[in-house]
C-alpha cells in the first residue's frame, strides 16, 4: 500500500514507484485512479479540465473513484479572514483559468465544510455519476454563482438540478449511512497518506505494487507519463470527439475546459464557440472571470 514516505518528490508532488521500469507490455486490465478532492476547494475545481481530458482520452482503460475529504479545506477556511479568502480565489482563477468569484467570501461567507461533503455522499447512493453529476453541480453554484453550499435548500435544489430523486436525496442527507461512508472516504485518505487536495493515486492491475500518487496541480503530460508507466506501453488515446459532441455529452463547460480537452489556446477555444453560438447551438455565459458555454441545441439529441 502507498504511503507519503513511498519515493516521493517534494518539488514535484509525486510519489510512487518511479525507480522500475517497464518494458513488457502485459495482459491488460483497467488501472483505478482515485480522485481525493473538496467541494470547497478552488484547486480542485481548477483540476476538472484536467480529469475531462483523461476521461475523454483515456477513459477506456481507466476507473476513477472519487474520495470526499472536508478536513483540508476546514483547515486554511478557519486560518484564513474573508478577505484573504476572495483574494485567494481570484488568485486561483487566474492560476487555473477556472473561474471561482471570490466574492461570495464577502456577500455571502459560511464556515461548516462538512454539509456540502455529506450531501456529495448522499447524491452516491444514487449511483456513482449521480455523485459526480451533483458534485459538478454543487460547485458551479458555489464558484460562480457565489450561493451558500452549507444551506439545505440550496443542497436539495442543486439535487433536483442534478437530476436526482430529491426526496431520496434528503432521507439520505439525514441518515447515519453517509456520515459513515464520508468517515470511509476519510480513513481512505489518511491510509494513502493524503497531504492535500487535489490529489490523484494511481494503480494498476498488479496488487504488489504500489499505486503513484500525484498531489496539487500538474501539467497534462505529466499524469500521461505516470500512466505510461503503470501499463508498461504507451496508450493510444481515444479518437477525438467533436467540440459539438463534447458539448452535447457535458453541456456547460468552461473556455478553459474546452482549450485544455481540444489542445487550443483560449482565444482559439472562444473563436470557435463563437462560431457555434451564431449557429445558435450554445449560448455564452459570462462570469466573473471568463466565461462558460451552455449547449442549446437539444433538438439533434
Amino acid at each position: 500500500m502507498l504511503t507519503a514516505k513511498q519515493h516521493c518528490d517534494t518539488n514535484s508532488g509525486i510519489c510512487g514507484s518511479g525507480e522500475e521500469e517497464h518494458t513488457e507490455k502485459r495482459a491488460f486490465k483497467k488501472l483505478e485512479l482515485y480522485v481525493f478532492t473538496d467541494p470547497l476547494c478552488p484547486a480542485c475545481w481548477g483540476i476538472e479540465p484536467t480529469l475531462k481530458k483523461i476521461n475523454m482520452e483515456y477513459g477506456d482503460l481507466i476507473t476513477l473513484r472519487y474520495f470526499i475529504v472536508p478536513t483540508s479545506t476546514s483547515a486554511w477556511i478557519h486560518e484564513q479572514n474573508n478577505r484573504s479568502l476572495s483574494d485567494l480565489w481570484d488568485v486561483t482563477s487566474k492560476k487555473t483559468g477556472m473561474c471561482c468569484d471570490g466574492d461570495v467570501w464577502r456577500e455571502n461567507p459560511f464556515s461548516n465544510t462538512e454539509l456540502p461533503a455529506l450531501a456529495v455522499k448522499a447524491a452516491e447512493m444514487q449511483g456513482r455519476q449521480s455523485g459526480i453529476r451533483y458534485l459538478r453541480r454543487l460547485r458551479e453554484l458555489l464558484f460562480l454563482n457565489k450561493k451558500n453550499i452549507t444551506e439545505e435548500d440550496v443542497l436539495v435544489d442543486c439535487a433536483k438540478e442534478a437530476g436526482l430523486d430529491e426526496r431520496e436525496f434528503h432521507n439520505d442527507f439525514h441518515s447515519d449511512t453517509i456520515s459513515r461512508a464520508l468517515r470511509c472516504d476519510m480513513s481512505t485518505t489518511e491510509e494513502m497518506g493524503v497531504q492535500e487536495v487535489p490529489s490523484m493515486i494511481f494503480f494498476n492491475d498488479c496488487i504488489e505494487d504500489a499505486g503513484v500518487k500525484v498531489s496539487g496541480l500538474h501539467s497534462y503530460s505529466t499524469y500521461v507519463e505516470v500512466l505510461t508507466d503503470l501499463l508498461g506501453f504507451q496508450p493510444e488515446a481515444n479518437t477525438p470527439c467533436t467540440l459539438v459532441e463534447f458539448l452535447k455529452k457535458y453541456r456547460f463547460v468552461a473556455t478553459k475546459e474546452i482549450a485544455e480537452v481540444f489542445d487550443l489556446t483560449t482565444k482559439e477555444a472562444v473563436s470557435e464557440m463563437k462560431k457555434l453560438q451564431l449557429q445558435q447551438k450554445v449560448e455564452c455565459v459570462p462570469v466573473k472571470h471568463g466565461e462558460f458555454w451552455r449547449y442549446t441545441n437539444g433538438t439533434e439529441d
